[in-house]
């Protein structure tokens, strides 16, 4: 996922996309630990997507808190 598109959504867009890329993240630990996962680099590409939510979401929290 870029960062432009996650820039373009909304605060509400981005906490369901950061509740679904966890749930994925669930999943993807649960295929690896079985046995099933053929690609191991979708983990981490998860994480880093997860994280790039994360930096977004604190950014506005950030900006908004000093413009108060």
């Amino acid at each position: 996922m870029k960062v432009k598109e996650l820039r373009d959504m909304t605060n509400e867009e981005l906490n369901a996309k950061l509740v679904s890329l966890k749930q994925e993240l669930f999943n993807l630990r649960f295929s690896n630990a079985t046995g099933q996962l053929a690609n191991t680099a979708q983990l981490s590409a998860c994480k880093k997507d997860i994280a790039r939510v994360k930096t977004i979401l604190t950014e506005r929290e950030l900006k908004n808190k000093g413009n108060a």
